[in-house]
């Protein structure tokens, strides 16, 4: 009000009172938020610099929520590893049982009615294989009056592993290693008593074809389990798959994990319609063997990548608490020493009022004089 005239006293007064109360108000708003800098009128260097960090400290989060995924997507596919793995080494069991198990025996049937091979030009000789061994051949060129003349013949070739007995009119072909007997006949003489198929035929008992069986449905698991190793729509134990980890905002910063397929076509196994011999069972440990190498390279691998994204997650966190504290430094108000202000304004304010009022009392006085 420009027609009210103050003394230069009560005016001083007056400006203390007011700055005293604008001192508060702001103490009292930063008390209030807990922040020294609220807009960027409080401070402008220090609002946008805050602002900045607190924004690259936000895309690191949600960086680290992507690493934490890519975690978890990397422990199950070493998860579905170690189970393969163990399937692995289940089937190589199975084979080496097959191993220890008897294929069969073969047994040659004669027809005793018609068997002389002692005639000009007419002979039978037979093909018998052990395995994948080499066939050896006997020709028979004499009279087979019974089962006993032909394993006398048989017996005669000398034939390594091979133990010959007879049976009724046959005679039963077995071998100590448990190898496939397989037998081939063919005849210069007419009407053939000994036919092919007899001798072909492979009485007995086959203990091997159950492991065989076994084998195939353990390679049916080992590609359900590579299937199921996914997370969150990854899977790394398929081949074509790429997981890429991104490390910091801008996005040139990353690992690319590549997928391995670890099925059984990816392991290099096939299924096995027999093992006749000794020989197609090592051939099978042995890919069983190479397959464990490779799974073991690959758990390695994802173990190595497991490390990588497991430091830059423990990094990343410790940026993000960094730039925060910086923000926070540059924004936050002190609530102690804001506190230690309010007291002094409280008082300063006190002190203000009651200087005002002296003021007002030694102007009153001079209307005493009239």
């Amino acid at each position: 009000m420009s027609g009210i005239t103050l003394t230069a006293g009560v005016r001083q007064n007056l400006q203390t009172l007011q700055s005293t109360a604008d001192l508060l108000a702001t103490t009292n708003n930063r008390l209030a938020t807990g922040n020294k800098v609220n807009s960027a009128v409080d401070n402008p260097n220090s609002y946008f610099t805050a602002a900045g960090l607190n924004n690259r400290a936000s895309d690191l989060s949600t960086l680290q929520d992507s690493m934490g995924l890519a975690v978890q997507t990397i422990n199950a596919a070493s998860q579905g590893i170690d189970a393969i793995s163990k399937l692995v080494s289940q089937a190589k069991s199975t084979a080496n049982q097959a191993l220890q198990a008897d294929y069969h025996s073969a047994n040659l049937s004669l027809d005793v009615t018609a068997k002389d091979y002692s005639a000009s030009g007419a002979s039978k000789t037979l093909t018998i294989k052990i395995g994948d061994h080499a066939s050896t051949s006997i020709t028979l060129t004499q009279n087979v009056t019974s089962a006993g003349v032909l394993k006398a013949a048989i017996s005669a070739a000398g034939i390594s592993g091979l133990s010959v007995s007879t049976s009724g009119t046959a005679v039963k072909l077995t071998v100590a290693s448990g190898e496939n007997v397989t037998v081939g006949g063919t005849s210069t003489a007419t009407g053939e008593a000994l036919d092919n198929t007899a001798l072909t035929s492979t009485d007995g008992i086959d203990d091997r074809q159950v492991y065989v069986d076994q084998y195939n449905k353990l390679l049916t698991q080992i590609d359900e389990q590579a299937g199921d190793a996914s997370f969150n729509g990854v899977n790394l134990l398929q081949s074509g798959t790429t997981l890429s980890v991104v490390f910091n905002e801008k996005g040139d910063s990353k690992l690319d994990i590549e997928g391995k397929d670890v099925s059984s076509t990816g392991l290099g196994l096939t299924s096995v319609s027999d093992w006749t011999s000794k020989t197609k069972i090592n051939a099978t440990i042995s890919a069983l063997d190479k397959a464990t190498t490779t799974l073991r390279a690959q758990s390695t691998a994802f173990g190595n990548n497991l490390s990588v994204v497991q430091n830059r997650q423990s990094f990343t966190k410790n940026m993000i608490s960094t730039l925060q504290t910086g923000a926070s430094n540059l924004t936050l108000a002190d609530s102690n020493e804001e506190a230690a202000n309010l007291l002094a304004l409280q008082t300063r304010q006190s002190l203000a009022t009651t200087a005002l009022s002296i003021s007002n009392q030694a102007n009153q006085s001079i209307t005493k004089l009239f």
